[in-house]
């Protein structure tokens, strides 16, 4: 079997929009029982090889939710060892509404819970909705397949962070399987404004610096399947980082970077693309941002294999001694720049009068990307500083946040 199914969200869609509100009523419930974890943790569903399930949630004798795509139908299991369930097919909301909280019922906890969806245009209270809905078999079990795939992947991702990392979960808010890094530092106040979505909720969700990544199925401004990436705040210079594989794109109205799932399905290698979209877009938030890479990340796991205390990250590839940086000054301009195998990557600036340059733009191409080549781009342009008694102002968000990462570095700024 193919684990990466193909997937048409315009083929699906009024079934797809049916499974995110049934997933948003059993969502709402898990919401309105379980204690606030943060970033909204405490209301997800999680991939398995059935479906997507709640875990378990306090209410009655415990309840867990699954729904099953294989078997086509939601399942109730609670802590005394009842189990509930009923058909997934063409219905309507209110329908499946009212099945849910017979469902619940039988199971001993209490259905209450709000009853609008969120982050849906023009919402309908769910016992309202009388519309009648399809449901496509194989097309959910196609979702269900390429959810299990991209979980996988997603999760090996998640292995290579120490500091703090999301599960990999599906919010039901706006349907999408997600995993999110924490830089550990406070986020700026999130504005809000998401629609059907209170502000506080948002806000909370962005209180610390994220670089998140997920997978929507379509909809949301997109009429097809697709990745995508973003960090809160987007630190200066994201949106034209150099990500892979070449078919990820920054998307304007989104403000995000997207990669179409087509891309990544038809891949030579499915999970080498998806694994490179990951990485990519986090480093760009990462190095630009300023995170501490050295504290926060390690290793990837592997099976059966303890991760060695306090290893040094292994390069993608040794840098030779002979490749030296090189620099090209001008009158007014000049630039700094490393060629490794024929790779180049540059970091230019601007003259401001006697004694002070502007570093203004820094560029390290994908291919030679984790090898700190920006780094030592940054530390060159220092080490002339000091030799030539020149001040440095770091306009390049990257060149700022590499110098802010490094103390010993900061006595050519200009104070």
């Amino acid at each position: 079997m193919n684990k990466w199914p193909q997937l048409d969200y315009l083929d699906w869609r009024e079934t797809c929009s049916a499974l995110h509100l049934y997933l948003q009523i059993a969502g709402k419930y898990r919401l309105a029982h379980t204690p606030w974890l943060n970033h909204s943790w405490n209301a997800t569903f999680y991939v398995t090889p059935l479906g997507l399930a709640s875990s378990p949630i306090p209410d009655g004798p415990g309840i867990e939710i699954l729904f099953d795509f294989r078997e086509h139908r939601v399942v109730g299991t609670c802590g005394n060892g009842r189990k509930a369930s009923f058909d997934l097919g063409p219905s309507t909301v209110a329908k499946f509404h009212a099945n849910f909280v017979q469902l619940i019922s039988d199971l001993g906890g209490t259905p209450s819970f709000n009853g609008t969806p969120n982050e849906v245009p023009n919402p309908v209270p769910f016992i309202e909705d009388h519309r009648d809905r399809p449901y496509d078999r194989d097309a959910v079990q196609r979702f269900h397949q390429a959810s299990v795939a991209i979980d996988r992947v997603f999760n090996r991702f998640r292995t290579s962070f120490l500091g703090k990392s999301s599960p990999v979960h599906l919010f039901w808010g706006a349907l999408d399987l997600a995993v999110t890094r924490f830089s550990g530092r406070r986020a700026p106040l999130h504005p809000g404004g998401i629609p059907a979505l209170p502000n506080d909720v948002a806000q909370e969700a962005y209180d610390r610096e994220v670089s998140s990544a997920g997978f929507w199925p379509g909809g949301g401004g997109i009429d097809y399947p697709a990745f995508y990436a973003y960090a809160y705040p987007a630190p200066g210079g994201y949106r034209a980082a150099s990500v892979q594989p070449e078919a990820a794109f920054w998307h304007e109205e989104l403000s995000e970077f997207m990669l179409p799932y087509e891309a990544v399905r038809t891949a030579g290698d499915p999970d080498a693309a998806l694994m490179g979209f990951l990485v990519s877009t986090y480093e760009a938030a990462a190095d630009l941002g300023g995170w501490d890479r050295d504290l926060l990340e390690c290793v990837p796991g592997r099976p059966g294999q303890v991760r060695p205390p306090h290893a040094e990250l292994p390069k993608t590839a040794p840098l030779s001694t002979d490749e030296e940086v090189e620099r090209e000054d001008g009158a007014s301009k000049g630039r700094y720049r490393l060629v490794i195998e024929g790779v180049e990557a540059e970091m230019t600036y601007s003259r401001a009068g006697e004694g002070l340059i502007i570093i203004d733009h820094t560029e390290v191409p994908a291919a030679l990307r984790g090898r700190r080549v920006g780094e030592r781009l940054v530390r060159q342009a220092i080490e002339d500083a000091r030799r030539d008694g020149v001040a440095i102002i770091p306009l390049c968000p990257f060149a700022k946040a590499q110098i802010d990462r490094h103390p010993e570095w900061q006595d050519v700024l200009r104070r």
